[in-house]
Order: structure tokens, then C-alpha cells, then sequence
């Protein structure tokens, strides 16, 4: 990577996660948590609407995103949806505990697996990590063509190796309320 690409992104990333493009959590208002998987990228945006100079004005509170896992990228493309959907609730759980808030994707697969009668042991594990968010998420489908906030942290992803600037050498991962930890990549 070069110094030129390090300087931009490191920009950028300052742009991103500061005053006045995030806007500060509000807990009595809603959130909209945005989901998108495309090929090996999954990327979500935790937004919501404010009130600011007398106008609604719904805009990002944070950006996760991650590369799908070796023996991920054998699930059916459901799946990996539905898989990040449980990561995402579990990565945000401080943001949505105990709140109201909308999950926007651009695909019907996940409420389909999320009412099926008979899911295999994976879609079982993952259906009882998202239980207890049922009573407060309402899953709402956006066109892809219109569903743009979570879009660009699917694209384009880098891999997390040291020489990415936003390498992360050890990350937690909790899943139903299992543990599990991953050194590297």
C-alpha cells in the first residue's frame, strides 16, 4: 500500500467517524441498522433521525464491515445474509439492546429463514441469537437500486493483512452468546 493510499484513507476515515457527518446516539429514538453482503464483503450502517435546525435529518451513528470467512463462503447466499445479520446485531448489541429499530436490506432471504418451520442447525443457532431482538426489529426490504447506505462497505473490501491500514490483528466474534476468537485472518 502506498504512502499516497494510506494518507487518503486515513482522511477519509477521519471524515467519516467525526462531527458533523456521525451523528450522536439518541436511545429514545429509533434506528435504522442498513445490511448488505455482496460477493465476499459484508457492510452495515447503524443510522438514525434527529432533529437538527428544526429538520429530520437521518444520517449514520457508525460503519462495521467484514470479509466472509473460508468456511462461510460455503453457505448458500441466504445464509451468508443471515449470518450477517446475526454478526451485525452482535457486533451493534450496545447501540440495540433494548431499543426500536429497523434492519433495511435488499433481500427477502432473511425473513424467509427467520419463519422457516424446519432450518437446519446453523439457521437454528443463528434464529436463536436474533430472538432476542424480535420483539423490538422489524425487517424491511429496500431495492437494491435504492438501498445505497450500507452498499459501498460491501465493495471493494481489502484484506486484513498488516500491510491494510485498517488491519485489526485479533477480533471477537459472538454468536448466540458463544465466544469465538480469530487470530489474523
Amino acid at each position: 500500500m502506498t504512502e499516497e493510499r494510506v494518507k487518503a484513507y486515513e482522511g477519509l476515515k477521519n471524515y467519516l467517524t467525526n462531527a458533523p457527518f456521525l451523528l450522536m446516539q439518541d436511545w429514545k429514538l429509533p434506528f435504522k441498522l442498513y445490511i448488505d453482503v455482496c460477493g465476499e464483503e459484508l457492510g452495515a450502517a447503524l443510522h438514525h433521525t434527529q432533529i437538527i435546525n428544526e429538520k429530520p435529518v437521518e444520517g449514520p451513528i457508525c460503519f462495521i464491515s467484514r470479509q466472509i470467512k473460508p468456511t462461510e463462503a460455503r453457505y448458500e447466499a441466504s445464509q451468508i445474509k443471515f449470518l450477517f445479520l446475526v454478526w451485525a446485531l452482535e457486533k451493534l448489541h450496545y447501540y440495540l439492546d433494548g431499543t426500536v429499530f429497523d434492519v433495511i436490506k435488499n433481500c427477502n432471504a432473511v425473513k424467509s429463514l427467520l419463519n422457516m418451520k424446519a432450518p437446519n442447525r446453523n439457521i437454528l443457532i443463528w434464529k436463536i441469537a436474533v430472538q432476542e431482538y424480535r420483539g423490538n426489529m422489524t425487517i424491511v426490504h429496500k431495492y437494491g437500486n435504492i438501498h445505497k447506505n450500507a452498499d459501498g462497505l460491501s465493495r471493494f473490501g481489502l484484506e486484513n493483512t498488516p500491510e491494510n491500514p485498517a488491519w485489526v490483528p485479533q477480533e471477537e466474534h459472538h454468536i448466540g452468546g458463544i465466544c469465538v476468537t480469530d487470530i489474523g485472518t
